[in-house]
């Protein structure tokens, strides 16, 4: 910014004088005939780097107009050089200082003796400036900073009641599942007693009426539906029972796992004429309590929904794999199970619905079952911070992919 000098002497040729000395250095300059003038000036302008004011004028002298000036709060940092044709003394000289004055400049004027005094009072302006915008600059920062802190308490707040919020809910809904476990548990173990006298006056009935067809057809119907029913409650009732404590967890050879698995299912792998093979499977750090039903259910649906005249093939084997599309963490190994079959398969928009409670994509009549469990493997793999998921084609077979992580 260009700096701006006021020049107050009631003489023309003075003002004349000292702008002429002054305006190669790129100053700026407001003129002043007398004390009153510059008063009146400075009412309305008061960016000044300094004032150059005649000490002798008329009505107002120099240190008159300077005690004034310095009366108002806005205008003290302006400095002031009296100009003088008289050396006053040290008695006036102290005068001057005492009315504001910073130095004196006496006529004849030295040009080269004002153009540094001036030159200093300037560099000493233009530094303050540059403190002054500073100093603003930090204002501005310190209240953005102030903004921007209050701002993040408020976020940090909102996330802390939105996080005591979720707490709550997810207590709220633990407590609420394992009511519905014990309510579950409860409802299935009540449920069994009338069921299995509704099968025993079944019998009953069957030994009385053995001798007509359509009774005993009647009662088969009845020992039927108690059976789907109680294999119902059975499966809810091992669902709701269905969890893998800490101390479950041990290290698990599936090998082992499969083979004792498959010489008790030896009975309807044969009936069935069935071929399974199982490559070299890993140790895994499971739940072996918990590792029986989740291939069980899977080789059993493989051996239910065969396709008809076709002997049934099952293959089970594995690999390792980083799963970063699924688990979004990069890095994360984890050990892949693949239960293949040649059955009937599906439509692969159901690949999802099919892990649903109570989700059958067959109707009774067709294929037995309660549609439970595939919703138990998902369970169960899920306790162990794994991934299910199947790929499949209608009369091409099923795959299902079971991912556990690697530990």
């Amino acid at each position: 910014m260009q700096p701006k000098i006021l020049l107050v002497d009631d003489r023309e040729d003075n003002l004349l004088s000292i702008e002429t000395i002054l305006e190669p250095s790129g100053y700026r300059f407001v003129k002043a005939h007398s004390g009153r003038e510059a008063l009146k000036i400075l009412l309305a302008e008061f960016d000044f780097a300094m004032i150059l004011m005649d000490v002798k004028m008329p009505n107002l002298n120099g240190f008159e107009t300077a005690s004034l000036i310095y009366e108002r709060e806005k205008l003290k940092h302006i400095p002031i050089i009296f100009i003088t044709a008289n050396n006053y003394g040290d008695d006036n000289m102290y005068k001057g200082y005492q009315s504001g004055a910073i130095d004196y400049i006496f006529k004849p004027i030295n040009p080269d003796i004002l153009r540094a005094k001036v030159g200093v009072l300037i560099d000493l302006y233009k530094k303050n400036r540059l403190l002054v915008e500073q100093e603003q600059k930090l204002v501005a920062i310190n209240k953005s900073l102030e903004i921007e802190i209050k701002d993040r308490m408020l976020s940090e707040e909102k996330v802390n009641s939105l996080n005591r919020t979720l707490l709550t809910n997810i207590a709220d809904l633990e407590n609420a599942n394992k009511n519905l476990e014990r309510f579950a548990f409860m409802a299935s173990h009540d449920l069994q007693e009338p069921l299995r006298k509704i099968r025993m006056f079944s019998d009953r009935l069957y030994l009385r009426h053995k001798e007509s067809q359509e009774d005993v057809d009647l009662i088969n119907r009845i020992q039927r539906a108690a059976e789907r029913t109680q294999t119902l409650i059975a499966d809810i009732l091992a669902f709701s029972k269905l969890t893998a404590e800490p101390g479950d967890f041990t290290s698990v050879n599936l090998n082992d796992t499969l083979r004792d698995l498959l010489s008790d299912l030896a009975d309807e792998i044969r009936e069935k004429d069935a071929k399974i093979t199982i490559d070299n499977l890993p140790t895994l750090y499971a739940s072996a309590r918990l590792m029986r039903p989740l291939f069980q259910n899977l080789i059993s649906n493989a051996l239910k929904y065969k396709k008809q005249d076709v002997n049934p093939v099952i293959s089970i084997r594995s690999d390792t794999m980083t799963e970063n599309q699924t688990t979004k963490l990069p890095g994360n190994r984890y050990v892949r199970i693949y239960v293949e079959d040649n059955g009937i398969g599906f439509e692969q928009k159901y690949a999802e619905d099919i892990f649903g409670m109570f989700r059958r994509l067959h109707n009774n009549g067709e294929f037995e079952g309660t549609g439970i469990g595939l919703a138990l493997c998902k369970k169960i793999v899920e306790q162990h911070q794994g991934f299910i998921s199947a790929r499949s084609l209608v009369n091409q077979g099923s795959t299902f992919i079971i991912s556990f992580p690697v530990k």
